[in-house]
């Protein structure tokens, strides 16, 4: 297994389009529930996304790998990073509120770093990487919900399967680098594949996706949701995971909140409170903690 390289700005420009890929896909999500129920909008979520990466690879003559080990560790990035966080955060989301929900999927970083630590030689855990991940997640409850923390009536099943989904995409950012030996879209693909092998059980078994043909804006959400918020979004993310790391990576739950709030204030015309922009203030002091340059710098003009 290599060893992975400091964030350059290649990678951050990385970073902040995956951010916006998934930040997109809040508002595809209320498209694709237009009639549709949560686990049947997965199945075809993961479903698209995977059939339009599979076809993307034979168009540049490329194939999946053949049955065996490769698969194996497809179908467990799978439950890592789509089933299990997937049907934890639909089934927790319908306890307590998103912005809760938003606040806990943030500390996905925090438990990478700690597991990182433990699991891997090359991302050890430092006082600037906990201090700029803590920072972070400070800065998400700022800015999302200012008074969701105060709340201890929410219901703490709805919150604990919200913290055990980041802890499972924790998980799966330490469990991917088993796959930096093939390109990014081949893991992508793979990966997709075996989620939506596994989601169609889960969908027939919790949900309804014979109910009937979706309408035209559920049809449009779930479009975006396999092209954009996945196909391309997944890309990215094998992409930036060979070459910065499951820690780098994972960052993006803090920058999702951001770019959501942002693309509701250009897209949808929303008005950027005084709370949301302290929060990303203390976002990006905290990723520029994690980064570790900025104190480098210091250290060198003093």
């Amino acid at each position: 297994m290599k060893s992975v390289s400091p964030m350059g700005l290649a990678e951050w420009a990385m970073l902040i389009a995956l951010s916006i890929l998934w930040g997109g896909s809040f508002f595809f999500n209320e498209l694709a529930l237009d009639g549709l129920d949560p686990f049947t909008v997965v199945m075809w979520r993961v479903g698209i996304g995977g059939v339009a990466l599979w076809l993307y690879l034979k168009a540049r003559g490329r194939s999946l790998p053949k049955m065996g080990a490769a698969w194996g560790a497809f179908l467990v990035m799978g439950l890592l990073n789509n089933l299990i966080p997937f049907v934890l955060i639909v089934w927790g989301q319908a306890r307590i509120d998103s912005g809760l929900a938003s606040i806990l999927n943030a500390t996905t970083p925090l438990f990478t770093v700690t597991l990182a630590h433990f699991l891997t030689r090359d991302e050890r855990m430092s006082w600037n990487k906990a201090l700029g991940v803590i920072l972070g997640i400070v800065g998400v409850a700022v800015m999302m919900a200012p008074g969701e923390i105060a709340r201890v009536d929410a219901d703490l099943l709805g919150q604990a399967a919200i913290l055990v989904a980041a802890l499972s995409y924790a998980g799966a950012g330490i469990f991917g680098r088993r796959l930096a030996e093939h390109p990014p879209t081949v893991s992508a693909a793979g990966m997709l594949l075996a989620s939506a092998a596994m989601s169609i059980p889960t969908a027939l078994l919790l949900g309804d996706p014979l109910s009937g043909i979706p309408s035209l804006p559920a049809f449009i959400g779930i479009l975006c949701l396999g092209l954009v918020s996945t196909t391309l979004a997944y890309i990215l993310y094998f992409r930036i995971l060979a070459r910065a790391g499951a820690t780098n990576l994972l960052l993006v739950t803090l920058l999702v909140p951001v770019a959501a709030i942002l693309l509701g204030v250009t897209v949808l015309g929303e008005v950027l409170a005084a709370a949301a922009l302290t929060g990303m203030g203390l976002i990006a002091i905290g990723l520029a903690a994690v980064d570790g340059r900025l104190f480098t710098w210091r250290r060198a003009g003093s």
